[in-house]
């Protein structure tokens, strides 16, 4: 199934679950594959907001940052996100945020 396509389908499932984590953060990658990173970027902000222990947003929300060049928030990106996943106990996460966080910082 095409991106497009698997959108659609996403944005129909929201109308009867808005605030759905899962739902809204895959809509984001399919725009991220569809380089809408506006359209990306507006919706992990705003699962940041509303939801903020949906960790696995903040690991992406932080790669769209760096690929604007906007370093200082992808950093503080990957430092919330470390924050949280601490505080859940998810070690892989945090992982892979600490990871990302290191690369770009050093």
């Amino acid at each position: 199934m095409a991106s497009f396509e698997r959108i659609e389908q996403i944005k129909t499932f929201l109308e009867k679950t808005p605030e759905d984590a899962f739902l809204n953060y895959a809509l984001a990658i399919e725009y991220i594959a569809l380089n809408k990173d506006d359209e990306a970027k507006s919706i992990f902000v705003k699962l940041i907001e509303v939801q903020p222990d949906y960790f696995a947003t903040y690991y992406h929300l932080a790669k769209l940052y760096e690929r604007e060049a906007n370093d200082s928030k992808a950093i503080a990106t990957y430092e919330a996100g470390i924050n949280v996943t601490k505080r859940l106990g998810e070690k892989h996460a945090l992982s892979e945020l600490s990871a990302a966080l290191e690369e770009l910082t050093f």
